[in-house]
């Protein structure tokens, strides 16, 4: 499998037999680089303009937006309500985080999680292989919010996003805040992370995507 990070926290996945993007953004309104790339299926976790811009995906994916289950060419994908804020939704509404089975890997997309996991939904949550996992601040969760969170989920490969980086018009905090807080394990800057299930690591690794 191959993950490439489009910006925010729009990522490509790619399996032997399916292509995932999640959360597409307008790069005008997000101040970052078009998306050039197709997909077989799109994940919305909200309907803000740097997550659910699905017009900028080539080809007919298909579109997952919101809880619930779904099986898409051979791939299961698990819809998880959440927040988009610590009080129930009151400021910045609802939230979807998504999980995948892709290649015998367990991957997990949080979108703009607003706030630790509740017990209901961490007993919905397989064995995380791989964590997306905002870490910015401002309008999520931040360094050391995404920390709890980690902890809570104890994935093996943890992958930050939705954070400040050049060109960005949108003000959060930078990943260096969320390293700080973390603190431990090993730290890995790539251009493309290509991982397969034997080749997971044995202790939790943090994985950073050149800007």
């Amino acid at each position: 499998m191959d993950i490439t990070w489009l910006g925010h926290s729009c990522f490509k996945i790619k399996g032997k037999t399916v292509t995932v993007v999640t959360d597409p953004f307008d790069p005008e309104k997000v101040g970052l680089k078009k998306i050039k790339t197709s997909a077989d299926i799109v994940t919305i976790s909200h309907h803000h303009d740097d997550h659910d811009a699905v017009q900028f995906v080539e080809g007919e994916p298909f579109i997952v937006d919101g809880a619930g289950e779904y099986e898409i060419k051979g791939v299961t994908t698990q819809g998880i309500q959440t927040f988009h804020d610590d009080k129930n939704g009151k400021d910045r509404g609802r939230n979807t985080m998504y999980v995948f089975e892709i290649d015998g890997m367990f991957i997990m997309h949080c979108g703009d999680l607003g706030h630790e996991l509740e017990s209901s939904q961490l007993e919905l949550l397989p064995d995380i292989d791989i964590l997306m996992i905002p870490v910015g601040g401002r309008v999520t969760i931040d360094g050391s919010e995404a920390v709890k969170v980690i902890t809570q989920v104890e994935p093996k490969v943890v992958i930050p996003m939705h954070y400040d980086v050049p060109g960005i018009k949108i003000k959060l905090a930078g990943v260096d805040e969320f390293l700080s807080a973390y603190g431990k394990g090993k730290v890995e800057t790539v251009d493309k992370y290509s991982i397969t299930k034997d080749k997971l690591p044995d202790q939790e690794e943090i994985i950073v995507f050149s800007d």
